[in-house]
């Protein structure tokens, strides 16, 4: 047989989703795969409910549901400050993913260069991979994840064509401030760049942090590619809904990518949705509390075991130091992998390994998530607490 694709073999699946498989095949607590277990809003599940008795069933128009994209543009010029366009600047996509894909697509050409701050979002190396692209990564530096404005001037310096920022990011929780993002923008504007974002986690920033939309800024929404979903915003991780935002001209070439790539996103789906979007700001504090609540508890559960991590700024995400375990005997050897095998099998919790988020050899860390219940948080650390056993 002729070989495959040399692309596939410069990446491995995805550990996040890997891990999730592991987790179920011994029944452990999933805090690995970022998924919340709240249910829908009551309005949007009646809303399917309807959708599936009476409709729509058949495509939508290619790149989303009229009303749903009326929606999101409202949404997005609230927070924006700008005048998007429902008709010539959204598509819907089949969830976050499929627009970072789309806009990698749509902005690079082969052998293009684009700027990955690390640790990051593992698809995004993959998607600059099936781009053709070649990924050019900036380190965020711990304890607070920061960041050398001179490394990226230097990236753009050499032909990097975009950057990427997710923010909040996953999965270190860091939020760019405005300053940030503003030096960044003026790179780009400097060097003639697109920014690609991605904002999935925009509700879930924790005070005194604040989440600032790069494409508001000055100078930035014709080069600024926003990529989101629904998804963590009403807990409907598996109705793929996600979205693209920017100017006529780079949404125009990527609604063909996107027609291609899925046709459309379903169209039952694409309805209840609206009603979510119908809600008032009330609805995105009150998401806002309850992420903090959630934050705040575990994080003061994890320092009542004694297990070391960051603070998050955003996400619903924390990184755990396994660097004191690492250096037991027992653990000898081992990779953050194994490490996190190991604690699915013995402990009873899934989490991802670190290095699966850096470019940098990193293997003494690992990703929890908090987007549970209480009932399941106060379990997860109960089985997390055998793990200072092993320090004494």
């Amino acid at each position: 047989m002729r070989p495959l694709s040399d692309r596939v073999g410069t990446f491995t699946d995805s550990v996040i989703r890997r891990m999730t498989r592991i987790s179920n095949k011994y029944g452990a607590i999933n805090l690995s795969q970022g998924f919340p277990d709240l249910d829908p809003p009551k309005p949007m599940l009646g809303a399917l409910a309807k959708a599936a008795y009476e409709g729509p069933h058949q495509y939508s128009i290619t790149y989303g549901a009229q009303n749903l994209r009326e929606k999101l543009a409202e949404k997005f010029n609230r927070v924006s400050g700008l005048n998007v366009d429902p008709d010539t600047q959204v598509i819907v996509t089949c969830g976050g993913t499929e627009a970072m894909m789309c806009a990698m697509m749509t902005v690079c050409n082969p052998g293009d260069r684009v700027m990955v701050f690390s640790p990051f979002y593992e698809n995004y190396g993959a998607d600059a991979i099936l781009s053709g692209a070649e990924p050019v990564y900036i380190p965020l530096v711990p304890p607070e994840y920061e960041f050398d404005l001179s490394l990226i001037e230097q990236g753009f310096k050499e032909g990097a064509k975009a950057i990427i920022i997710c923010n909040p990011s996953n999965p270190c929780g860091k939020v760019f401030t405005r300053e940030e993002l503003m030096a960044i923008g003026r790179l780009a504007v400097r060097y003639d760049a697109y920014v690609i974002t991605d904002e999935v986690y925009e509700h879930m920033v924790y005070a005194p942090s604040v989440h600032t939309v790069m494409a508001g800024l000055p100078g930035m929404a014709e080069r600024t590619v926003t990529c989101s979903s629904l998804s963590k915003t009403f807990s409907i991780t598996g109705w793929r809904l996600g979205y693209l935002i920017g100017s006529e001209q780079v949404i125009e070439a990527a609604k063909k990518v996107h027609d291609f790539l899925t046709v459309g996103a379903p169209a039952p789906l694409q309805e209840a949705a609206v009603a979510g979007l119908s809600f008032g700001e009330d609805y995105y504090r009150e998401l806002n509390i309850l992420y903090t609540e959630k934050r705040n508890y575990f994080l003061a559960g994890l320092d009542r075991i004694g297990l070391k991590h960051n603070a998050p700024q955003g996400t619903y995400f924390v990184l755990i130091d396994i660097s004191d375990f690492l250096a037991l005997e027992q653990f000898k050897g081992y990779t953050d992998l194994e490490f996190c095998e190991w604690l699915i099998r013995e402990i009873g919790v899934a989490a991802v390994p670190g290095s699966s988020f850096f470019r940098e050899p990193v293997n003494d860390l690992i990703r929890l998530h908090f987007a549970r219940g209480r009932e399941v948080l106060d379990e997860a650390l109960n089985r997390l607490s055998k793990l200072d056993q092993l320090l004494k």
